[in-house]
């Protein structure tokens, strides 16, 4: 077959063109999705993808309770302070005790110092192997940094309490001092306690916690061996009437007592020694005491003798703490004082006031005044011989002569008291200005001032002087203001001021001079309020004139300020006699032992330093009079009343510190110190929480359709 155009049928591939519009112009169905089926398959997702995340979940928690279960298995800690350091390796260790006489309270059988004693040895074998021990107590006795576990055993075994104990506070700083020392990276200190406040003195706070802040990371526990409802009975401090009185007077001795604890009747009975040094019971009195009451005691003894007396006050019975059942005392009776009192012409006339306060007519007389008082003028005074009397008192007195002053000079130097009281007979003033007259006056003599208003009287600021010692049961009660005081002498640059006016001035001044003093009074006790007076001091109902001058007297004796009770601890000092030259003295304590005693010729004094027995010593020699002294507990040694947590955390301060009672307490805290916090327990209960979790969101997911 041929063809004219064969190139033409290459036009037979246009043939695809209509092919192509064919296939392009085809019509074609459209895709409808059915609502339902739409549905259907977004919750499909949906189910796959919430399922995905439970299966993830409970994967999770699944997961958590094996982790957390195998971390507590594990037992890990955490320490918030200080070192990571092994449990097992050595530290440096002080053990502190309170040895004070309140650690005597028995309790279950047992003193509190022996419960502590049972703790602390048990301690000792809780301390790791090489360990570094220092033992340490509230006494005076030292301690030193060891590695000898037996000798820290010894020293626990011979503790016992001391009637001078210091507070705990101090022994912790000694503490913190001794084991600052070691060169151990781990330190600790131990203090066994009965947690009494008077252990804690916040006065002492901020010296601890300087201490405890320049040793960083050190570990303080508390070990509480107190009891947390004591009961008991307790005598308070004794309060004489006088520790020198005279023959003539009656002994008042007062006290408090105390009870802690339910409510009680105890008896107190007072005891005196006889020649023989043995007590006998002189009295007793009956009391019912509230629930943590008191109750005022005052016991009276009439006619004791001239000499030494000692006695005690006793709780009948005896209670949990026995140390604070019994008071001692000591008091030395004296034939009345002998007072020259000189006064200007008519001296009956100018003395009366005084005269009447020291020794008034009533008790001269029954008998019983306590001062002798010769009135004379003073032109007699000159003559007069000075040995016998115990202090000389100017009334209102004019210029004594140079010879007058020298020899009144004298007389104070050798223990001697002289009173004067300055009125309008004190002119001119430069004779009382003069050298020999200021050697004994306390200031000089500048003018006379006044005050008619009648608005100044005396204003005692403090009542510490032994002078105004008979003030001080009766402070902010007494009516100064009806007595005022017209008209005065103003000094220049007057010294020894004890007692002021409301102005400020000086009313009574006071001067030493060898082993006397000298009183000087700035107006009168000798106007009557006929004669333009210059007080109305001894004027009325005058008790407080009365009270200011028998405690002038009682101290220009030598009375108010010696002192024969002490307590534990405290350095005795004793006044010699006038007379006396003896060296060598013989000291008998409580228990019966003896020792050799010297005196101090040149201070005139007995000095004795071996106080620590509480009881009633006595001092004797050569055929002299016996004489003695007493030692008690202070109060703060036998007080039970426990601090509170917030007083103990102001006593520590920003500082850490653990309290624990019984050895599993101790055991915890030592724990949580050295090795850090345990979580087991919150990882246990972490468990508990996750499996609690799973269980519910298991059945939550499973649960059947």
């Amino acid at each position: 077959m041929t063809f004219v155009h064969p190139l033409l049928l290459a036009g037979t591939a246009l043939v695809a063109l209509p092919i192509v519009l064919h296939l392009i112009m085809r019509q074609r169905p459209k895709r409808l999705e059915f609502p339902a089926l739409r549905f259907i398959q977004k919750r499909h997702d949906a189910n796959r993808r919430r399922l995905r995340l439970q299966h993830l979940l409970l994967l999770l928690l699944r997961a958590a309770v094996i982790a957390l279960l195998a971390c507590a298995l594990a037992q890990p800690s955490v320490k918030f302070f200080g070192a990571l350091v092994s449990q097992e390796a050595p530290v440096a260790a002080a053990l502190v005790f309170d040895t004070a006489p309140r650690m005597e309270y028995r309790h279950e059988n047992r003193s509190r110092l022996e419960a502590a004693g049972e703790l602390g040895r048990w301690l000792l074998g809780q301390l790791p192997r090489n360990s570094q021990i220092a033992v340490l107590d509230t006494g005076p006795a030292t301690a030193v940094l060891h590695d000898d576990r037996g000798m820290a055993r010894a020293r626990i075994d011979r503790l016992a309490t001391v009637n001078d104990s210091y507070p705990l506070t101090g022994a912790v700083q000694e503490a913190m001092r001794q084991i600052g020392q070691s060169k151990l990276p781990r330190k600790e200190v131990y203090v066994f306690t009965d947690l009494s406040r008077a252990a804690w003195p916040g006065d002492s706070a901020a010296a601890l916690q300087d201490r405890l802040a320049e040793t960083p990371g050190v570990a303080v526990y508390l070990i509480d061996v107190g009891v947390r409802q004591p009961s008991d009975y307790a005598l308070g401090e004794l309060r004489l009437s006088g520790q020198v009185i005279s023959h003539r007077s009656s002994l008042q001795i007062e006290t408090e007592l105390l009870r802690i604890g339910p409510a009680g009747k105890p008896t107190v009975e007072l005891y005196l020694l006889d020649a023989d040094q043995k007590a006998q019971k002189a009295n007793e009195q009956s009391y019912e005491l509230e629930a943590n009451g008191s109750q005022r005691v005052d016991f009276r003894v009439e006619s004791l003798g001239v000499g030494t007396h000692q006695g005690s006050l006793r709780i009948v019975g005896q209670d949990a703490l026995s140390c604070n059942d019994t008071r001692y005392f000591t008091v030395e009776v004296k034939p009345a004082w002998r007072i020259l009192v000189a006064a200007p012409r008519p001296a009956p006339y100018y003395a009366l006031f005084l005269t009447e306060a020291l020794a008034p007519t009533v008790f001269r007389k029954q008998g019983q005044a306590s001062f002798d008082c010769d009135v004379v003028d003073m032109e007699e005074l000159s003559g007069r011989s000075l040995d016998d009397y115990a202090a000389v008192c100017l009334v209102d007195p004019k210029p004594p002569q140079p010879p007058v002053w020298q020899k009144l000079g004298d007389y104070v130097s050798e223990g001697h008291g002289l009173a004067v009281f300055l009125g309008r007979n004190a002119t001119p003033v430069d004779s009382f200005n003069a050298a020999g007259a200021q050697e004994l006056l306390p200031g000089k003599l500048l003018r006379q001032a006044r005050a008619p208003q009648g608005d100044l009287y005396l204003a005692p600021r403090a009542l510490q002087h032994p002078a105004l010692s008979e003030f001080r049961g009766y402070s902010g009660s007494i009516p100064w203001q009806a007595f005022p005081v017209l008209r005065y002498w103003q000094l220049e640059a007057p010294v020894g001021a004890i007692l002021p006016f409301g102005n400020g001035r000086p009313a009574l001044l006071e001067r030493s001079l060898g082993s006397g003093h000298v009183l000087m009074m700035t107006t009168p006790v000798s106007d009557r309020p006929n004669r333009k007076p210059w007080n109305l001091l001894p004027v009325g109902e005058a008790w407080p004139f009365g009270m200011l001058i028998k405690g002038m007297m009682l101290y220009l004796v030598g009375s108010s300020d010696q002192q024969l009770n002490y307590f534990a601890g405290q350095t005795v000092a004793l006044p010699l006699e006038a007379r006396s030259r003896r060296r060598a003295y013989l000291l008998s304590t409580p228990d019966g032992l003896r020792f050799p005693l010297s005196a101090d010729l040149k201070q005139r004094l007995l000095v004795a330093t071996s106080t620590d027995q509480v009881g009633n010593y006595r001092i004797g020699g050569g055929g002299e009079a016996n004489r003695g002294f007493s030692v008690n507990l202070a109060p703060r040694q036998t007080q039970l009343d426990r601090i509170t947590e917030q007083e103990l955390a102001e006593v520590f301060g920003p500082l850490d510190y653990r309290v624990a009672r019984t050895r599993r307490e101790i055991h915890r805290d030592l724990s949580e110190g050295r090795v850090g916090r345990e979580l087991f327990g919150p990882l246990i209960l972490l468990v508990a929480v996750a499996l609690a979790m799973e269980y519910l969101v298991a059945n939550r997911f499973y649960k059947p359709c």
